[in-house]
Order: structure tokens, then sequence, then C-alpha cells
């Protein structure tokens, strides 16, 4: 994938996501959601793929959004203010949540509604493993977004686990699987947030995303 953005963009993305980023609250059901006064971005994934560790990695902070290794332990919706200009949003992920299918079917309808009601909700963030690449989960997650009709785009997570070359071809291929899809943004990033791996490059596409 060639760069989108000029080191001018990179460098204000930069800025935009050294400014204070804090945890404001987590929503069990959607009267608890804030205000839609901000724009906001939101993330989603399989249980595990590393949602927490990229958002920490966004905004350059260890802690911020907490990181579990048991799968399925976000339960609720996750909202972080960044600069009092944009917020992130940590969705409940789906597939291995170690909870009762009355449970894990209640926060994951919740990140459904999110998605289906949320009417300053700029894009989704969909992450996937790049050692493993589209499964069939989250095809499903593709169908959802796009019968709601919001612009997601994939990002690979874990990338520094495989070799460059298998980068290149999982990258290839996710962008083959979403190219008829109506709601895919047209590029795929490939990250790492151990390694940094395209970090600024996503930072960039949130501000352009939220024109912030």
């Amino acid at each position: 994938m060639t760069d989108t953005f000029d080191d001018e963009e990179i460098e204000a993305a930069r800025v935009l996501f050294a400014h204070p980023a804090t945890f404001m609250l987590g929503a069990v059901k959607m009267d608890g959601l804030p205000p839609a006064d901000l724009p906001e971005v939101a993330f989603a994934g399989r249980s595990n793929v590393g949602k927490s560790s990229l958002i920490n990695a966004l905004v350059g902070q260890k802690y911020l959004a907490r990181a579990s290794n048991e799968p399925g332990r976000t339960r609720e919706i996750n909202f972080f203010l960044l600069d009092d200009r944009l917020r992130l949003v940590d969705l409940p992920g789906y597939g291995f949540a170690r909870v009762s299918r009355t449970a894990k079917d209640k926060f994951q309808n919740l990140g459904r509604q999110y998605l289906r009601g949320r009417p300053n909700l700029k894009r989704v963030y969909l992450l996937i493993d790049a050692r493993h690449g589209l499964k069939e989960p989250d095809t499903e997650a593709l169908d959802a977004l796009d019968t709601a009709a919001v612009s997601y785009q994939i990002v690979l997570t874990k990338a520094d686990k495989i070799k460059p070359a298998e980068v290149e071809a999982v990258t290839a291929q996710t962008l083959a699987k979403i190219a008829k899809r109506p709601a895919a943004f047209p590029r795929v990033l490939a990250t790492s947030s151990e390694k940094g791996t395209n970090i600024p490059l996503l930072r960039a596409e949130v501000k352009a995303a939220c024109a912030v």
C-alpha cells in the first residue's frame, strides 16, 4: 500500500494524538451513551484481536484501554475522549467469549445497536489478526456493517508476528475480499501495536475520517 498522507498530515495527526486521552465511561445500554455531540470512531473485532493494545498505541498510553488475556472481557461500549475533539470507542469483541450465550448475545447486540443508531459515528475500524486473515465471524461482521451502511476500514493487527511477504499477501487477499462490499473503505492497514508499524498512518486515517 502506498502512502496516502503527506508528512504534514502525518505530523498533524501525531500532534492530535499527543493530546490528553481519557476514559469517559462504559455503557451497558443505549440510553447510557454520551451525547452525540462529537465525532466518533469505533474499533471492532474478534475477542483477543488486540483492540485495547491498538487504542493504547494510538494515544501513546500503556494503560488507557485495558487489555486482557481472557477473550470476551470487554462487555460494554467503552468511550475514550481525545483532546475534547473526538471519541475513540471500544466495542465488545465477538467470538470466544467465556460467558453464557444470553450474556454474550446481550453485549454483542449492544454493539450492533450502537452501529445502527449512532449518527456521529464516522468510521468503524474492523481489526483482523494478520496471522489468520478474514474468518467466518469476521464475514458476519462485514455483513452487519454493510447492512447498517456504516463506513468501515480493515486494520490488520499483529503484523510483526509474520514475515513481510506474508503481510503483503494477507493485505492483498483482504482487499480482494472487500472489493465489492458497499461500506468498505478501500484501504487496508497492516499494523503492529508492539512495534508501532503504521500507527502514524492509522492516526492520520482517524483524523481525516473525523475531519478534526
